[in-house]
């Protein structure tokens, strides 16, 4: 998480490496509206401020939670028109939960499933395995 300590100001290589999120993502993020319009100098290099590294932590984890762009565009289409939005942004993050937790629970069955292969792999596959070949 980026901690909110005064004003930063920092070029895109900066920001990629204090937020983990390449380059070319944080441009991807700004071009499809993830990110809010990062601020530029007068040579049109973007400045990127501490709001703006919290904007590109947020869009990340909420990726990395498995929110696909276009419910991220929606919450975040949703969150600029303010406080009106609270209870269908509230229910959009609870469809994201439903789905995450649903992943995370194929993922712990597929873990379960492996480690018992692998606590098994003698007595029981390297068994099953040789009968398989004499079929």
């Amino acid at each position: 998480m980026i901690p909110s300590i005064g004003v930063t100001i920092m070029n895109i290589k900066e920001a990629s490496e204090k937020t983990g999120v390449s380059a070319d993502t944080i441009r991807y993020y700004e071009r499809i509206g993830l990110i809010p319009r990062v601020s530029r100098n007068e040579n049109g290099v973007r400045k990127f401020d501490d709001e703006d590294l919290r904007w590109i932590d947020f869009s990340r984890q909420m990726r990395r939670a498995g929110m696909s762009i276009e419910a991220l565009i929606d919450y975040l289409s949703l969150f600029r028109e303010g406080e009106k939005t609270l209870e269908p942004r509230m229910e959009l993050l609870k469809e994201q939960r439903a789905e995450l937790k649903d992943r995370i629970d194929m993922m712990q069955e597929a873990l379960e499933r492996l480690d018992f292969k692998i606590e098994n792999y003698d007595t029981h596959l390297i068994p099953a395995q040789k009968r398989l070949k004499e079929f």
